[in-house]
């Protein structure tokens, strides 16, 4: 099972609370977050893109950095761990990213994949006066689809010629090619995004379900297996989760009740109604399940809060479910929950002993083992 840190490419996290760690995003807490993730044999780490906040007291996302100068960034300073950034491809055309990845491919020694995303808040696209209309939402994966060959053609042969109806190349131009296979991820949910990831994605990025339910999102490995039978392709899930550990049981949950005692509501209220702006019957919003959520605090994703044998446990029964390549890892406190993962949690489980062991055959050699 790979594991893989979702970095805090915006302010607070992914925690909506007054009572949640402020913070501003900035390189250098990526880079220590990652730096220290690869150290505990992290396999990947993956960066949003996000264009405009929530507001709110906590001004929610109102601060954030770029994807791909970052991820550039940390590829400079790391040497293993698999690096993701996401493309907005509303505003970023195909032949600019491919070029992008790339040069980022150049920077990591062909450590680099992307995240494809086609964009479901209107405001982050208005603010430049680049949103299509309410219209789009009904032909964003007709759209994506189309781009992601335009991708792949260029980066498998340094040129396109590709005619469709969003996109028309006329012996469009990229070199170097990627030195290595460029993965791509895209975060497929209902059946529409499922089909467009069984044909042209390498993973399908999901999110985890409920309060300490590790399985509850099985059901969608089925449905995306459903789909890879017809397009004859191996396509595995990566799911994300919220990990709040602490000693014990009870310290874990007195945190994750405090941060909902602070929930900005504010900033949730205002999510809510943008992720109900999609309608239509394919929509991927996560939001629009917030209703149903235990908490929509974190933005609806699937929580796992315990002591850390206890979350050991969860991050286990996630191992066991076909179809899940990896988990994407939030934290309440990055820096402390990626120490705390690597130290108290990864030797607990089962699924990543090969991660322990080789980690344990890495560690250098005191001055008292070598007189021993």
């Amino acid at each position: 099972m790979k594991i893989g840190v979702f970095c805090p490419i915006g302010n607070n996290g992914w925690l909506l609370s007054e009572n949640a760690p402020q913070y501003m995003p900035s390189f250098e807490l990526n880079k220590k977050i990652v730096q220290r993730a690869e150290h505990y044999g992290f396999d990947f780490a993956l960066s949003m893109i996000k264009l405009r906040g929530f507001g709110g007291k906590t001004e929610f996302w109102d601060h954030n950095l770029e994807t791909f100068t970052l991820m550039a960034g940390l590829a400079a300073v790391t040497s293993k761990i698999k690096i993701y950034a996401t493309a907005a491809t509303l505003v970023m055309p195909p032949a600019i990213v491919a070029r992008m990845a790339s040069t980022i491919d150049s920077i990591s020694n062909g450590r680099f994949g992307l995240n494809v995303v086609t964009g479901w808040q209107a405001p982050e696209y208005t603010q430049m006066g680049m949103w299509p209309g309410d219209e789009y939402f009904g032909k964003r994966y007709d759209y994506l689809s189309e781009y992601v060959q335009v991708l792949r053609e260029l980066w498998a042969t340094g040129k396109s010629d590709f005619k469709g109806e969003h996109f028309e190349m006329q012996d469009c131009r990229v070199s170097p090619t990627p030195q290595a296979d460029m993965k791509i991820i895209c975060a497929g949910q209902s059946d529409t995004g499922l089909a467009f990831s069984a044909q042209y994605a390498d993973y399908n990025f999901v999110f985890g379900k409920g309060l300490n339910t590790p399985t509850a999102y099985a059901e969608i490995n089925d449905r995306l297996k459903a789909h890879t039978d017809k397009t004859g392709r191996d396509v595995q899930t990566y799911v994300l989760f919220m990990v709040i550990a602490a000693e014990t049981d009870e310290e874990a949950l007195a945190k994750w009740q405090s941060y909902n005692d602070g929930a900005d509501m504010e900033a949730i209220n205002w999510l809510m109604n943008q992720g109900g702006k999609d309608t239509t019957s394919g929509t991927d919003t996560n939001i629009r399940q917030m209703a149903s959520s235990v908490s929509p605090v974190n933005i609806n994703m699937g929580t796992l809060v315990g002591s850390y044998e206890k979350v050991a446990a969860m991050l286990d029964e996630i191992g066991d479910i076909k179809g899940t390549e990896g988990i994407l890892l939030t934290f309440d406190d990055f820096v402390q929950g990626v120490e705390d993962f690597g130290q108290k949690i990864q030797p607990l489980m089962q699924c990543r002993q090969h991660v322990v062991m080789d980690l344990a055959e890495q560690a250098p050699v005191t001055v008292l083992e070598k007189s021993a």
